[in-house]
């Protein structure tokens, strides 16, 4: 693969139930989110792909778990339902958040989180309780604080650290970091991170 294995990243799937799922083998990662938090733009920048993630200037498109394969289909990216602002009926949130829980708690291939919260607004209820889900199943969660251009560098720095210290209280297994889909702060250190949870080369 090359050095950014995540170019390869083609959409394969998107799914509004768990049997729709590709098959549970292999290994793959889930990206999750409030719906204003750039989730999408998370996704592309790694990718380095544009168009890979639907993005809006409305919160909340990512209504199904798409899904985005690498290689032969064996390591997947999957891109969770946005939480938060979309306007939508309460039956269909009350859905996503079923969904969205039992994935999470049955999945055998998933071996980690990636947690995507503003900066500017870290920390929020949905953020925590995927936190304490991401503690008490074990399994890995890294959190990126995007926007980060949005802040000044001493406020970055003070954002990071005021979450580092938080996380080491209620979810001491996280970890985090600033990132920036528009200045690309903070790309080759969830990339490395990524590399190492899915097992892929990168040369």
């Amino acid at each position: 693969m090359p050095a950014n294995p995540f170019r390869q990243a083609r959409f394969a799937t998107s799914a509004n139930r768990l049997d729709q799922l590709p098959a549970d083998a292999g290994v793959e990662v889930a990206f999750a989110g409030r719906s204003n938090a750039g989730k999408s733009s998370a996704l592309n920048a790694i990718c380095d792909q544009h168009g890979l993630a639907r993005t809006s200037r409305t919160p909340g498109r990512t209504q199904l778990l798409n899904v985005f394969v690498l290689g032969e289909g064996q390591l997947r990216l999957i891109d969770l339902p946005g939480y938060g602002y979309a306007k939508v009926p309460e039956a269909m949130r009350a859905h996503w958040r079923g969904v969205i829980d039992a994935y999470l708690r049955t999945r055998g291939s998933l071996c980690g989180l990636v947690l995507v919260m503003d900066a500017r607004h870290p920390l929020k209820e949905f953020d925590r309780q995927m936190l304490e889900f991401a503690a008490a199943s074990g399994r890995a969660c890294h959190c990126l604080l995007t926007k980060a251009d949005k802040l000044s560098r001493g406020e970055a720095a003070r954002t990071l650290q005021a979450v580092r210290k938080e996380l080491a209280q209620f979810a001491p297994g996280a970890s985090v970091q600033l990132f920036s889909a528009q200045a690309g702060t903070g790309l080759a250190e969830v990339r490395t991170l990524l590399t190492g949870w899915l097992g892929v080369a990168t040369a």
